[in-house]
């Protein structure tokens, strides 16, 4: 394991950027063989997003051949809304870059039968040979084996969100889909977490 310690949060931000652009073009994606890349949401990850867009829109960096697939959703929480995963991604990240919308994958929260969703998005990351790299946020899993499966979100969660639904927690989503730490630890090239404490 590789500790880097940054003054700050864009510095932080920067960093991240860079290892993952790096990953990327050392990958040498192409259209037979596509870098695969586990994404969270959040304030965290922001700054490394907005890097990556600068890098995409300075010529250093294309997503033609990169799949994504992000690590969370919320049930019950209609993708249109400004406070899905789903929009999240698209407004912060997916639409500033040259990514196929069909490779970028975000768990549907909205899904008929959630545990058959959450099988089928483990098959497809097999199906695209795994993830080559996780970029992880700030929270802390504790089962070692677990994998993409429906999960309660802890109080202390709900009431942190509350702020993103007009501090009301009778709107605030109480379960979510989520990737397991053991799907996370069969990242091929590891995992890394760009934080500021």
């Amino acid at each position: 394991m590789r500790l880097v310690i940054l003054d700050d949060y864009a510095q932080s931000s920067e960093w991240a950027a860079k290892y993952i652009c790096n990953r990327i073009i050392q990958f040498n994606p192409s259209e037979d063989r596509y870098f695969t890349l586990g994404l969270p949401t959040g304030s965290t990850p922001y700054g490394c997003y907005q890097k990556l867009i600068q890098y995409h829109r300075s010529g250093d960096l294309s997503f033609k051949y990169v799949k994504t697939f992000n690590m969370d959703e919320y049930v019950g929480l209609p993708r249109s809304h400004p406070q899905s995963y789903h929009s999240y991604m698209w407004n912060n990240f997916f639409k500033h870059i040259d990514i196929n919308p069909a490779n970028a994958h975000i768990l549907d929260g909205n899904a008929d039968d959630l545990e058959e969703e959450c099988q089928k998005y483990e098959e497809k990351i097999q199906e695209a040979g795994g993830i080559q790299l996780f970029v992880g946020g700030k929270n802390t899993w504790f089962q070692s084996v677990s994998r993409t499966r429906v999960k309660t979100l802890a109080k202390d969660t709900i009431m942190a969100n509350a702020r993103l639904f007009d501090n009301d927690l009778s709107k605030v989503p109480t379960m979510a889909l989520t990737v397991g730490v053991g799907t996370v630890m069969d990242a091929k090239g590891g995992t890394i977490h760009p934080l500021c404490v």
